[in-house]
């Protein structure tokens, strides 16, 4: 079970949706934030091997990016307990770039693509 403010992140190669549960019990998720690619800065493009895609370098360095906005607010003390929710491809990007300190806040993963999902289909899929 997710506790009081958990931090919900619903994620693709193309954008992100992060949410707060506001239940004190149980699973009720408030949109906190949306993110897009134009959202989060290029400050770190690395290379890609030769067989990459334009757009598979692009989710990539999406994922990449979103962790690190994660990773410091982690840092910052600003997530207590995280809970990822993303396709699969995603996911797995996304896991090469978790901090140490992020792992240890993370209790949830769902493979699964659910950006324009409503939230109690979110709510669902934590449950899970």
């Amino acid at each position: 079970m997710l506790s009081h403010n958990a931090l919900v992140v619903v994620a693709d190669g193309h954008g992100a949706v992060l949410f707060r549960n506001t239940a004190r019990h149980g699973i009720e998720l408030q949109e906190s934030e949306r993110i897009g690619p134009k959202h989060l800065q290029d400050e770190s493009q690395g290379r890609q091997p030769e067989e990459t895609t334009p757009r598979d370098e692009d989710e990539a360095t999406f994922a990449k990016q979103l962790v690190e906005k994660l990773n410091t607010m982690v840092l910052q003390n600003k997530v207590d307990e995280l809970a990822v929710i993303a396709d699969p491809s995603t996911l797995g990007n996304m896991r090469k770039h978790y901090h140490k300190m992020l792992q240890e806040k993370l209790v949830k993963e769902v493979p699964k693509t659910l950006t324009s999902a409503p939230g109690e289909q979110i709510a669902d899929a934590l449950r899970d």
